[in-house]
């Protein structure tokens, strides 16, 4: 049973003094980092994907696989996390996902990955930290009101 997490429902701009700005610009402008530009490439190590605004857990390192795009896939998410919308700005319709928490723009979603969902979530590697099993998850955080 998956916990339901409630949207913080905050201006973004608020979120702007705790991000570097290339981050601030993918989550919250949703710009696209260059394929092929992020460590989290080649992260393989067992652990957990979080969004780097809000730090919220995303994805389990063993939802992630290489999909050859130059960003960070994952087949699955972790059960309410995220949400998602069509997004028509290349003029065909694809599937642009977020945090449920924080509203961070994450990435797109399509119907070309692995077994056993078939979904490969494209993740912009700026919208997302990593955090290596046995170590400490940081707090959920927010910017201050």
């Amino acid at each position: 049973m998956s916990e339901s997490i409630k949207p913080l429902g905050v201006d973004s701009e608020r979120w702007k003094p705790l991000l570097d700005t290339p981050a601030y610009k993918v989550l919250f402008g949703e710009a696209t980092e260059r394929p092929g530009s992020s460590e989290l490439n080649h992260e393989t190590r067992p652990g957990t994907f979080i969004c780097a605004a809000c730090y919220l857990p995303l994805f389990d390192a063993g939802m992630k696989y290489d999909s050859g795009s130059g960003w960070p896939s994952f087949f699955e998410s972790l059960p309410g996390r995220i949400g998602t919308r069509e997004d028509f700005k290349l003029t065909m319709p694809r599937t642009e996902y977020h945090c449920i928490r924080c509203g961070g723009h994450q990435g797109h979603v399509f119907p070309d990955g692995p077994p056993p969902t078939g979904l490969r979530y494209c993740n912009n590697g700026l919208a997302l930290v990593f955090i290596p099993e046995g170590e400490r998850m940081p707090d959920l955080r927010q910017p201050d009101q």
